[in-house]
């Protein structure tokens, strides 16, 4: 290590972006340390972060702690023993159908817990934080694309709770000077994204010839990102950019729900038989489409770098080689009930 050496805690590190960031990071920045704190909730797997732990290449850059972001002893007792300089901040309740059955986690993760860091950020004088939000915090928009100034407009619990984080950020920046940047991004895809996601669970089923939903007429559009794209996005902003700013980082892919679909049927070689067309169960709760205008990161010199159609083979051909990831979590009982829950009304016996 050199005197340019910086310590990042990383918060949801054992989620799927989360851990990929430290993946990007490690390999990056070989000055730098990581720390992980997670709380190991369903969707946080240690198995993600099997192959960082094992490598002993990063036995003294790398360590992981249990513990919520909710927990004010222990966020304030990791920034002090590991001497922490930077804070990425991933560890969120983060997918939509659960935040209908389950709201109130969301608001003590994404909003109290974003305020836990916050305050331990400034308290500890930590030299910068970069708040992880979502493009969904905006709600819907028909034509054109959301700005970093677009009005917060959540039309979920999730998106709600994630709008919420966004303005404890902004208020202490502006009430304190704590050195909070925030980024907004779309649909991620890619290795170890836990399979409740569109993406992993259409793939996961179709290796297995089980039915997969697609919610009404499937022309629901999204703005797709490759993680790893997303990843060096959060790393440019990390350290260029401004204080106090939001930055949108995006791939200008727009593709439609039905889209994604047959790309996957195509790549698989599965039929059209396993695609099952079901009422959506959010209903107006569902934004129709996102996109992000990503002109004010674009303008400071970053840019994505992965191909959509390369970067979704590569991700397909991951799920297919590495089911001893997945198929211990989809085998689950409680991953099981959710599905159970929420499709099962729609699915019946094809569950």
């Amino acid at each position: 290590m050199t005197n340019d050496t910086k310590t990042v805690l990383v918060t949801g590190g054992a989620g799927f972006i989360g851990s990929n960031f430290c993946r990007y990071m490690l390999q990056h920045h070989p000055n730098y340390r990581v720390v992980v704190l997670d709380a190991l909730t369903y969707a946080g797997n240690l198995s993600t972060l099997a192959d960082i732990q094992q490598n002993p290449a990063n036995e003294a850059r790398f360590r992981f702690y249990p513990g919520k972001i909710q927990d004010e002893t222990v966020v304030r007792g990791i920034l002090e023993a590991e001497q922490v300089n930077y804070i990425v901040n991933f560890a969120a309740e983060s997918h939509n159908d659960r935040s209908l059955l389950d709201p109130g986690s969301f608001i003590q993760t994404d909003v109290y817990g974003v305020f836990v860091l916050l305050d331990a950020a400034r308290r500890h004088h930590v030299e910068r934080m970069v708040h992880i939000s979502t493009d969904e915090v905006c709600g819907t928009i028909s034509s054109g694309c959301f700005t970093e100034e677009s009005p917060l407009l959540p039309n979920t619990p999730y998106s709600a709770s994630k709008a919420g984080g966004e303005l404890q950020a902004r208020a202490h920046h502006i009430a304190y000077g704590t050195p909070v940047l925030i980024t907004r991004c779309g649909n991620n895809f890619g290795p170890f994204q836990y399979p409740e996601k569109l993406l992993p669970f259409f793939i996961t089923r179709l290796i297995d010839n089980k039915k997969v939903p697609l919610y009404g007429d499937g022309s629901q559009v999204r703005d797709w990102v490759y993680v790893m794209d997303h990843c060096s996005g959060i790393d440019f902003v990390l350290h260029h950019g401004v204080v106090g700013e939001i930055y949108n980082i995006g791939c200008n892919e727009e593709h439609s729900n039905k889209e994604i679909v047959r790309l996957l049927l195509e790549t698989l070689g599965k039929p059209d038989t396993l695609v099952r067309t079901i009422p959506d169960p959010r209903g107006k709760a569902h934004d129709h489409r996102y996109s992000l205008s990503t002109e004010k990161i674009r303008s400071l010199g970053w840019r994505p770098s992965h191909p959509f159609r390369e970067a979704l083979q590569q991700t397909i051909r991951w799920y297919v080689e590495n089911e001893s990831w997945w198929r211990p979590i989809v085998s689950r009982p409680d991953y099981q009930d959710f599905i159970s829950r929420f499709y099962g009304p729609y699915l019946g016996e094809d569950l």
